[in-house]
C-alpha cells in the first residue's frame, strides 16, 4: 500500500490473502496518527507485522502475517524507489504516484509474483514495460521478444547481449567520506570511513572484470588470524556488494570478481573503524570571560605533503548575540556569514603537511544570557583528491572479453568529509 499524509490510498496491491485490507487502512490510520516518527520501521499491530518506509510525502507499506527474511522486505522497498526513479526520471511523491498509478500497477505484478521479489532491474524492465506502451511491431517480433525472456532469466539479468562501444572504457572512482567527533579537549572520540567503490561501465560484449585492493583486504572475521606486525591490511568492519559480485570467488582469492551492468553503478560499500590517522586534526582553545568569548583555532593536515586538500569550510557557531567580531586568519579568508550564522573560515587549496591558524574574538550583549546557548561544534568540510584516508587502493584491474579488445581504465581517489566536528 502507497498512502500519502492526508491518509488517501494511492496504490494497494494483495499477493496473498492473510491481511484483509480493513486491517491495513486500521493501521495507516495508526501510522499517520503517530506520524510514523516515534515508532520502529518494523511494527506488530493486531496480529499482522507492517513494515514502512517514508520518502517524500508518502509512506509506503508491506504487511504480512508471516515470517519473512526483514532485511529482504526492506531491500525490495528501497529497489522499488530506485526502479520508480530510473522511470520518472525522479524521486517517488504524490504528484508522481497519481500522474502514472497504471504503470506503477504493472510494475508492481512484474517484480513481485505471489508476494516474492522477482525481476528488480530498471534496465530489464525497461525492455519490455514502457511508459508508453508495447507498439505492436515489437509484440509480434518474437526474437526481441524472446531476447528481453532470455535476459530477464538468464544468469545476467543485469547486462543484456549485444552492448556495443567504440572506444571501451572503464571508470572506478574510490569514494571515502571521514566521520570524526573530536572532544573539547581534542581526543578523538570517534573516528570511521565510510566507502564506496562508484563504476561507469562503457565496455562492449559481455566481460568479466577483476581487480584486487591492496597488499591485505582483511575482512573484521579475518583479523583473528592475520599478523598484528603487518602494516599493509586494512580492516573492513562491514561489506556489501552489488548482486554482479561472484562472492565465492572473493572468500577465497580476495580479489573481486564480477561482469558489470552497462553504465553506473556502485559495486561495493564498506566501513572501516580501526583506522589511525584523521585527515584534518582541529586543536581548538576557547576561553570565555564575562561577556567576552575567544578562539583560538590550528587546523592541520595530517596526510602526505604530496596531496592537497581542497574546498575547506570551518564554521564556528556563534550567539546570536554577538555585537562585535575580530577576526584574525593566518591563511584563507574568514568572515561571519548570517546564512551559517556564525564564523565561516574558507581555504581553497591546503596541502599535506602544513597548518593554518585562525583567531576569533567576540563581544556580547550586556543582558547576554549564557543558559540559552548550548555550544555547538565546529564543523569542517573538505575533500582531498586523489587520497584515501583508510589506505583503501585499487592494487589491479583486469578486463577479459572474449573479443579480445584491450579497454582503457581509468582508476580515481577521493576522501570528502561527512560529520566532522570538534566540541567547544
Amino acid at each position: 500500500m502507497i498512502i500519502n499524509l492526508r491518509g488517501d490510498v494511492l496504490v494497494y496491491r494483495e499477493y496473498k490473502d492473510d491481511v484483509k485490507r480493513t486491517e491495513f487502512g486500521e493501521f495507516a490510520t495508526y501510522l499517520l496518527s503517530t506520524k510514523g516518527l516515534k515508532e520502529n520501521p518494523v511494527i506488530y499491530f493486531n496480529g499482522s507485522s507492517y513494515f514502512y518506509i517514508k520518502q517524500k510525502d508518502l509512506f509506503i507499506i508491506v504487511s504480512t502475517k508471516g515470517n519473512p527474511n526483514v532485511p529482504m522486505v526492506f531491500q525490495f522497498l528501497y529497489q522499488f524507489l530506485n526502479i520508480c526513479k530510473a522511470y520518472f526520471a525522479q524521486e517517488l511523491n504524490d504528484n508522481t504516484v497519481r500522474k502514472n498509478f497504471v504503470l506503477i500497477y504493472e510494475l508492481l505484478d512484474e517484480i513481485l509474483d505471489y508476494g516474492v521479489p522477482q525481476i528488480t532491474e530498471p534496465e530489464v524492465l525497461k525492455k519490455y514495460i514502457l511508459e508508453g506502451g508495447l507498439k505492436l511491431e515489437q509484440l509480434s517480433d518474437f526474437d526481441k521478444l524472446k531476447q528481453i525472456t532470455m535476459q530477464a532469466t538468464g544468469a545476467n539479468s543485469w547486462r543484456p547481449e549485444g552492448i556495443f562501444y567504440k572506444k571501451n572504457n572503464i571508470y572506478i572512482d574510490v569514494v571515502e567520506t571521514a566521520n570524526v567527533i573530536f572532544s573539547n579537549k581534542g581526543n578523538v572520540l570517534k573516528f570511521d570511513i565510510h566507502g564506496a567503490i562508484e563504476v561507469n561501465c562503457q565496455l562492449s560484449g559481455m566481460p568479466e572484470c577483476k581487480f584486487g585492493m591492496n597488499d591485505k583486504l582483511l575482512l573484521q572475521r579475518d583479523t583473528v588470524n592475520a599478523n598484528p606486525n603487518d602494516k599493509n591490511a586494512v580492516v573492513i568492519n562491514d561489506i556489501k556488494f552489488d548482486q554482479c559480485v561472484k562472492l565465492s570467488k572473493f572468500d577465497k582469492e580476495r580479489a573481486i570478481t564480477f561482469t558489470p551492468p552497462d553504465g553506473k553503478f556502485v559495486l561495493m560499500n564498506y566501513r572501516i573503524s580501526d583506522c589511525t590517522s584523521v585527515p584534518f586534526k582541529i586543536m581548538c582553545l576557547f576561553s570565555k570571560t564575562g561577556n567576552k568569548m575567544e578562539y583560538k583555532i590550528k587546523l592541520r593536515t595530517e596526510f602526505e605533503k604530496t596531496y592537497t586538500a581542497q574546498n575547506i569550510e570551518l564554521i564556528i557557531p556563534i550567539p546570536t548575540s554577538t555585537t562585535k567580531k575580530n577576526i584574525n586568519a593566518g591563511m584563507g579568508k574568514a568572515k561571519f556569514e548570517s546564512d551559517h550564522n556564525g564564523i565561516v573560515w574558507r581555504i581553497k587549496k591546503f596541502q599535506g603537511g602544513k597548518e593554518a591558524l585562525l583567531r576569533v574574538d567576540l563581544e556580547l550583549a550586556k543582558d547576554w544570557n549564557e543558559s540559552e546557548w548550548n555550544k555547538p561544534p565546529i564543523s569542517l568540510n573538505f575533500s582531498i583528491p586523489m587520497h584515501t584516508a583508510s589506505g583503501v587502493k585499487v592494487s589491479f584491474l583486469k578486463v577479459i572479453e572474449k573479443s579480445g579488445y584491450k579497454p582503457y581504465k581509468w582508476i580515481r581517489y577521493i576522501t570528502k568529509s561527512g560529520d566532522y566536528s570538534h566540541r567547544i
